[in-house]
């Protein structure tokens, strides 16, 4: 009776093994991913240590919107103060929700007056390619982390 009541229950807990792997497997299996779109404006400065914050806005493809802040801090070789104005394309993601968190990026620029940006930004499986246009003076390179949170209003 011992044997036959241990395989009963190892194949009970494969079965809810098996069970659960696929749920979670499945959890985006009946939805498309759809694409997310972000307009923003990020003012900032760096000495070493590299500092912006600004708002901007998230539309969704499946009609999901929400006015958000942005939060842009990290450290290296830079110097300069700057104002950007752009816009991001999100993939990877099937809900609004998921574009909020914080990202990595490494980048590197020079400007003097105008300046222009363009990079990629990741948090696990979602990206975003980030472009935009501003004025300042920066020079240098920097691995930062870019947050993004919904606004509080």
């Amino acid at each position: 009776m011992g044997k036959r009541t241990f395989r009963m229950t190892a194949a009970v807990l494969q079965c809810f093994a098996v069970m659960t792997a696929l749920y979670a497997t499945s959890a985006h299996a009946g939805s498309a991913p759809v694409k997310c779109h972000l307009t923003y404006s990020l003012a900032g400065w760096s000495a070493i240590y590299q500092h912006a914050s600004g708002h901007g806005r998230v539309t969704c493809d499946n009609g999901q919107h929400a006015n958000v802040t942005i939060q842009m801090h990290g450290g290296g070789l830079t110097a300069g103060k700057f104002r950007v104005t752009g816009k991001g394309d999100i993939s990877n993601v099937y809900s609004i929700k998921e574009v909020y968190g914080s990202y990595a990026q490494a980048g590197a620029s020079a400007g003097v007056v105008e300046s222009g940006t363009a990079q990629v930004v990741t948090k696990g499986t979602v990206s975003m390619a980030l472009s935009g246009s501003g004025e300042g003076i920066n020079l240098g390179v920097a691995v930062d982390k870019f947050d993004i949170k919904p606004s509080a209003h």
